[in-house]
C-alpha cells in the first residue's frame, strides 16, 4: 500500500505512472520471489503495464500473484488499485516476466 501524497502526482493531479509501474514492479518481483529456488533472486525481464484510469485518491494498494513459476523465468501479473472517498477502482494492471538470477551472478 501506499498513502498518496503531493509528490506522487503529476501537475494534472492524478498519481504518476511511474509511481504506479515502480509499485507494480516491486509487487510482482516479489510474487515470483516467493517461488523462486534457493540463493535465486528476482530480476525484471520484460514489463509492460495498461493504465486503465487515472489514479486520483487517499491510498493506493497492489496486488500480484505469479502465473507461471519456472526454474529460469517466471511470468507474473500485478494489479494497482486506487481507494478514492473509499472505493477502491482498478487503475492498472501489469504483466511481467521475471529472471531468476543466481547469488553467483550479482558480485
Amino acid at each position: 500500500t501506499l498513502e498518496v501524497a503531493p509528490r506522487h502526482l503529476q501537475h494534472s493531479g492524478q498519481v504518476h505512472a511511474g509511481v504506479l509501474a515502480t509499485m507494480a514492479d516491486h509487487t510482482a518481483g516479489a510474487a515470483a520471489q516467493t517461488l523462486a529456488g534457493e540463493g535465486l533472486f528476482v530480476a525484471t525481464a520484460e514489463l509492460k503495464i495498461s493504465l486503465l484510469r487515472p489514479a486520483k485518491g487517499e491510498r493506493l494498494i497492489c496486488r500480484g500473484r505469479v502465473l507461471k513459476p519456472g526454474k529460469q523465468l517466471s511470468f507474473v501479473e500485478a494489479e494497482v488499485h486506487c481507494i478514492a472517498a473509499g472505493k477502491e477502482h482498478l487503475v492498472a494492471k501489469v504483466s511481467a516476466t521475471m529472471a531468476m538470477v543466481s547469488q553467483k551472478n550479482l558480485a
